[in-house]
């Protein structure tokens, strides 16, 4: 890791990691294997990659802000309950074989677009967003366990997230998106924690990558509002495809 050339990888890896990640999800995808070809043990690269992924959502819920995409204090709720979770999910040792998980995740990930491609669409009064009553109940409840998902193992979380976010609380992708990252920055920090007081965490490393990350969380969530639902959800079907490819066929 003393190349400098290493840096100006994991800045330009960070950058298109921090781009994935906000518009859809997956992006760990691509750094963990980085960070472990740059010679971190995979528990140190986990706990490292951490530390970019809060730098990213801070930077994406800034950027969204700035365009006037916020859901607050609907985030708010559901990333304290994620948070209670994560702490849950990064204390928990479950002995899972990694190839079968894959292959679960990956059929999971096909559902996802299934439902992204031939979902009958709404109308627009349907469209309208469904955040108080029991519907903010079901999504402190569904968060609290996406937390527990996000703090052992986070893969895949964020095209979960969005679906959840679409169809239960009828929100636009651009504000579901803008919800996602506000959620991941509030429960990452415990998880983050986590590793850090297990020694898991490489902060030079995660630091330089954190401005890659940064950088392309800036630029994709104000890039993503000008563009609208119909590039998000394109979006979402190559990285969701891409990804159920990559877990099926290269475990």
């Amino acid at each position: 890791m003393d190349a400098w050339y290493h840096y100006g990888l994991l800045i330009i890896v960070g950058f298109a990691v921090g781009f994935i990640n906000t518009i859809a999800g997956g992006g760990s995808l691509l750094s963990l294997p980085t960070l472990i070809f740059l010679g971190l043990p995979p528990s140190v690269a986990n706990g490292t990659n951490r530390v970019a992924i809060v730098i990213q959502t801070a930077m994406a819920t800034a950027g969204f802000k700035s365009k006037g995409v916020s859901t607050f204090p609907f985030n708010l709720y559901l990333g304290i309950s994620a948070f209670l979770g994560s702490i849950l999910g990064a204390r928990i040792a479950v002995d899972v074989d990694g190839e079968a998980f894959n292959r679960i995740l990956a059929m999971v990930m096909i559902a996802v677009v299934a439902i992204i491609v031939f979902k009958p669409k709404m109308k627009m009064e349907a469209m309208q967003e469904r955040l108080t009553g029991k519907y903010l109940w079901l999504g402190i409840l569904v968060f609290f366990f996406f937390g527990i998902y996000g703090g052992f193992i986070n893969a895949g979380l964020g095209f979960l997230m969005i679906l959840f976010l679409h169809f239960i609380n009828r929100m636009s992708l651009i504000r579901a998106n803008a919800t996602k990252v506000t959620v991941v920055f509030i429960y990452m920090i415990s998880a983050l924690v986590v590793f850090a007081l297990n020694d898991k965490v490489n902060w030079k490393v995660g630091l330089i990558l954190a401005i890659g990350n940064g950088s392309g969380a800036w630029f994709a969530s104000r890039f993503s509002v000008k563009k609208g639902d119909g590039f998000i959800k394109t979006f979402l079907v190559v990285m969701v495809v891409g990804m159920a490819i990559k877990l099926w066929f290269f475990p």
